[in-house]
């Protein structure tokens, strides 16, 4: 993924985009009110000819285009998701077609990058183009949810628009990475990462565990990347509790559990943690900063695996990675402040 600038792995997890036709808004399952839609007018994040202009009328209402006939679940959450780049029109409103349906609202400045109202979250791309999404929650099931995409209210400004591409709607609480659907819905599998560590490369007795990683948006379950034996019963590990910006340590050995917490972490940026551990001196840094310590701490035995979750396969990590790296000794305070600093 080079979104932030510079490559990084992302991990994600399955997802599927339930809008059949999500680059062809022509196309006769979108609705399309007080105005009209023209394909292929501009280069798209992709980098091709391959993006669309949403164009009002003169009419007075709402200028929108809409994807009707979703299917969702009672108290499940849902993501609607869209690429857009300001034309003479400079905002857009991303809304549930009825909010006895499920319940998402935010406005989005595509001049400015930023969320005017409501809640959302809008992402630059490059060249003008933002991806803007909004979260929410069903509150009945039903097959006939929409989607909205709303460019403005009142008399139109006959011949304004705005650009568009790349619309998702998945069964999250966040907007993943996006899907390509050319008439059915399409699912991506789960993203997984395997093949690393053994009993020689991993010390049991000392260490540092070290990863440059982004977390990025909430999830409704915990991730973590860590040491283990392949189960629970010996391993250290970190990551981020579920929902909240705290950063999570773990350690079960021979001492029983052991685990400390360091809050207000910024998941929105790239963060460069390191675990120390050896016998009663364990500590956690962030950015070249000593956040926790604990100084009674007894360590596990037969660690030979590395992954990302919490060492038995749950809890997997979701999020984007620059390094991952094991040492086998305890490093100094002076190099965890140089190996952790941005």
């Amino acid at each position: 993924d080079y979104t932030d600038g510079s490559g990084s792995w992302l991990l994600e997890p399955t997802a599927t985009n339930l809008i059949p036709y999500s680059e062809d808004f022509s196309n006769a399952s979108w609705d399309v009110f007080r105005g009209s839609i023209t394909s292929n007018v501009t280069t798209s994040p992709d980098g091709t000819l391959n993006a669309s202009r949403y164009q009002e009328d003169n009419q007075n209402g709402g200028h929108l285009f809409r994807k009707n006939g979703l299917s969702i679940t009672n108290e499940l959450s849902y993501t609607g998701s869209i690429f857009a780049k300001k034309g003479e029109l400079t905002s857009v409103t991303l809304q549930s077609n009825s909010s006895s349906r499920w319940v998402a609202s935010a406005d989005f400045d595509l001049e400015n990058g930023t969320v005017i109202s409501g809640t959302g979250l809008i992402e630059n791309y490059g060249n003008g183009w933002y991806r803007c999404s909004i979260s929410g929650e069903a509150v009945q099931t039903t097959t006939d949810a929409g989607f909205e995409i709303q460019a403005s209210v009142g008399v139109g400004r006959d011949g304004d628009g705005l650009y568009i591409y790349g619309s998702q709607f998945e069964e999250n609480s966040y907007s993943s990475s996006y899907i390509k659907t050319v008439g059915t819905t399409q699912t991506r599998v789960a993203d997984t990462a395997s093949g690393s560590g053994n009993s020689t490369v991993i010390n049991s007795s000392e260490g540092t565990l070290y990863a440059e990683i982004k977390f990025g948006q909430d999830y409704s379950s915990s991730r973590y990347i860590g040491l283990s034996d392949g189960g629970t019963g010996n391993r250290i590990i970190f990551g981020a509790s579920a929902s909240q910006s705290d950063i999570v340590t773990w350690f079960i050995g021979s001492g029983g559990q052991v685990n400390g917490t360091a809050t207000g972490v910024d998941f929105s940026i790239f963060n460069k943690i390191a675990l120390k551990y050896s016998e009663n001196n364990v500590a956690l840094w962030i950015n070249g900063v000593k956040v926790s310590t604990n100084l009674s701490v007894s360590m596990p035995t037969g660690l030979n695996n590395l992954s990302f979750n919490q060492g038995d396969g749950g809890n997997n990590f979701y999020g984007k990675t620059k390094s991952v790296q094991v040492y086998t000794t305890a490093l100094s305070d002076a190099e965890l402040t140089s190996l952790t600093t941005i």
